[in-house]
């Protein structure tokens, strides 16, 4: 839906399901009720999860046609779709393989440019819209040598700009903007604001330049014009509040750098102070042992007494670490409820949704909000509620939260 901030959803990859079938009935059932409590007359946005073979299966021209009609039945719209996992996303075993296949193969290519053609068939008039990725790979599956890196780095790159030469052909044809918002996570290739910004100006910018001079035949200025509009940042507020990162700072270097937000990701992250008395560190740590689950990756930064950083790969990893003397606190990639911000001995990163969105409301830095809570089914039970009444509930506090009430 559209606020005077920009247009505002929620992530339906919070809806089980792989195949199409799967997706659409999870739609159907869901979106109609939340549209009619948010947003009952005007059109509601909707921030489409595809998984690859429902891409293959929406691609096709009758369904294509069909949900496309259910859309303006509804008064519905897609203008964001998350294209960040390829395959199965619940109940199996996602882990890393969430990255899976990454930027160095040609299937995630192709899934990707599948995403564009199904957004460009779906957008509405005048809308630019976005699909978001991930951070090119999983950092621990190339090794610790610079060269091995710095390759996956170049072959990954190469890849997105395959995706921007396709980009740049849909705007001439339909005159559609078109971006890809690649979302930096902990432990990714990309893993967080500063990475993404050397990524940017030291491979993607020179890289690009000659790309599309060699394809293209543009000049400098054309091509790094034509690289800035997109490829794009997804601002997940959960993944930079893990990292500790100055939303500030790093909105501010944006900005000065020219380089654009697709959509800012509006999600929380579970934080603590670990206290150097082990009886009440005790207590926090098997606080954070209620959310050790097998499906997700939970990585966490742990805050040293001298302000330097331990990252652990899973929440798993930190539990065995957790005395560990010269840690402060932990935060953990899990994203949790927006609308809660105490868990007893744990807290979320809610403030640090307050501060990024106090900056959208005082000079708006991206054209979309998505809400991107997909953890329900596997939180403890005791914080599980009805996904309609979640999704709804999420909204509110953020339009709340927009609108200073």
């Amino acid at each position: 839906m559209q606020t005077f901030f920009g247009h505002l959803t929620y992530c339906t990859n919070i809806h089980a399901g792989e195949s199409w079938e799967d997706h659409f009935a999870a739609l159907k059932e869901n979106v109609p009720r939340i549209k009619e409590q948010l947003s009952p007359d005007k059109p509601f946005g909707i921030g489409l999860r595809l998984s690859h073979l429902a891409s293959l299966e929406l691609g096709k021209k009758e369904t294509l046609e069909t949900f496309r009609e259910w859309l303006d039945k509804t008064q519905c719209y897609v203008f964001v779709i998350n294209g960040f996992p390829y395959g199965g996303f619940h109940h199996t075993k996602v882990k890393d393989r969430v990255h899976a296949p990454d930027w160095t193969t040609q299937d995630r290519v192709l899934y990707t440019i599948q995403l564009f053609n199904i957004l460009s068939a779906l957008l509405p008039e005048g809308m630019e819209g976005g699909v978001s990725t991930s951070p090119l790979s999983y950092k621990h599956w190339h090794g610790t040598a610079p060269e091995e890196r710095q390759q996956a780095f170049e072959t990954a790159t190469e890849n997105i700009l395959k995706v921007v030469d396709d980009l740049i052909k849909i705007r001439e044809t339909t005159g559609q903007l078109l971006h890809i918002d690649v979302e930096p996570e902990p432990d990714g290739l990309i893993g967080n604001g500063p990475e993404f910004i050397s990524w940017y100006r030291h491979v993607l910018l020179p890289q690009g330049i000659r790309y599309l001079k060699d394809h293209l035949g543009y000049d400098a200025d054309q091509a790094t014009a034509a690289i800035k509009d997109h490829v794009q940042l997804c601002y997940d507020i959960c993944h930079f509040a893990v990292g500790y990162e100055d939303h500030t700072a790093m909105i501010r270097e944006l900005d000065m750098q020219e380089i654009k937000v697709g959509r800012i990701q509006i999600s929380a992250a579970l934080k603590a102070d670990m206290a150097p008395n082990p009886v009440d560190r005790g207590k926090t740590v098997e606080a954070f042992r209620q959310f050790n689950e097998s499906t997700y990756l939970h990585q966490v930064v742990a805050r040293q007494e001298d302000g330097s950083f331990i990252r652990y790969p899973d929440l798993p990893e930190a539990l065995q670490d957790a005395n560990a003397a010269s840690t402060r606190e932990w935060r953990s990639h899990f994203h949790v409820p927006l609308f809660v911000k105490d868990y007893g001995l744990l807290q979320s990163t809610q403030a640090d949704i307050e501060k990024v969105l106090s900056i959208q409301k005082t000079k708006p830095f991206s054209p979309f909000m998505e809400v991107e809570t997909y953890t329900w089914e596997v939180l403890p039970d005791k914080l599980r509620l009805p996904m309609k009444e979640s999704i709804v509930r999420e909204l509110q506090w953020v339009i709340a939260l927009l609108v200073g009430k």
